[in-house]
């Protein structure tokens, strides 16, 4: 009954079609988190919605003067 379970939930994460899985994320410089981003990152896209974040490091431009 428990593979069952995840069977389904496995299939549940892959059906949504904003996913656009770890492979793009990575390609994409990102890392996928459960949960939240962590501090310094920020959400980009989702490895497999609503579960899975694709969190990028926020980039720290030098100001010009």
């Amino acid at each position: 009954m428990g593979i069952l379970w995840f069977f389904l939930i496995f299939i549940s994460l892959t059906a949504h079609g904003n996913a656009y899985g770890p492979g793009s994320c990575n390609h994409e410089g990102g890392l996928c988190r459960v949960g939240n981003c962590a501090a310094g990152e920020y959400l980009a896209s989702f490895c497999f919605e609503p579960i899975i974040l694709c969190c990028k490091i926020l980039s720290q431009t030098p100001i010009k003067r």
